[in-house]
């Protein structure tokens, strides 16, 4: 895989010659040929008249089902108890995941959550980072809470396919046809494409929320 470097982890603009000495230190210590099974390795690189290109080592970044079946229950359970608290979360993706000593699943950054909305209530505020949104948010429309049922559905899809389900094109998260790895089980199968259906009177969790994650083949081997 080659990818540009374009300093994406600066906070603001450098000047010319400092996002150069950045470059030129970061292929430095990768060329001295890190072996730790913990830090990224260098395979090749190369340029061309205005891009340099450092091709690291492929990583494939998605679970094991049985991790995965286990984080997204510990969401799900999350999500159900801000639902019996008439809260919505409005805000799912991987960087808002927080792993504790345990091993445990954690929601954090509570900021956009929408106060008193019962499962029937309505909210229209535009807000959420767009890869991880429901098309009905995208398409400017009133929303309810199954949103965040999309949302988990999107960061279900990462964990078993180690990648997003679509690229963050508003129209392709809307239009797309949903595209499942043949080595996903049927029941992870059942229950992405039960999260990620657009109609949101059709998604999973519409009739009975938080117990229809718990009734789920996907989470058979879960308490």
């Amino acid at each position: 895989m080659g990818a540009t470097y374009d300093g994406d982890y600066i906070q603001e603009p450098l000047p010319s010659d400092l996002q150069q000495s950045n470059v030129m230190v970061e292929r430095n210590v990768l060329l001295k040929g890190l072996q730790h099974p913990f830090l990224m390795g260098l395979q090749f690189s190369f340029q061309t008249t205005h891009l340099l290109y450092f091709v690291l080592e492929y990583m494939d970044g998605s679970f094991p089902e049985p991790s995965a079946a286990f984080h997204a229950a510990e969401i799900a359970t999350a999500l159900g108890n801000l639902y019996s608290l008439e809260l919505v979360y409005r805000d799912m993706k991987p960087e808002n995941i927080l792993l504790d000593r345990g091993g445990h699943a954690t929601l954090t950054d509570l900021g956009l959550c929408k106060e008193g909305i019962a499962m029937d209530g309505t909210m229209h505020t535009f807000c959420g980072t767009p890869e991880y949104l429901a098309p009905e948010i995208l398409q400017g429309h009133t929303y309810s809470p199954m949103v965040d049922w999309w949302g988990l559905g999107t960061v279900l899809f990462e964990m078993l396919h180690g990648l997003l389900q679509q690229s963050g094109d508003v129209q392709q998260i809307i239009n797309a046809h949903l595209k499942l790895a043949a080595a996903v089980s049927s029941a992870a199968q059942s229950l992405l494409t039960g999260l990620l259906e657009r109609g949101c009177s059709k998604r999973l969790g519409w009739i009975h929320d938080f117990e229809e994650m718990q009734d789920h083949a996907f989470f058979v081997s879960i308490n």
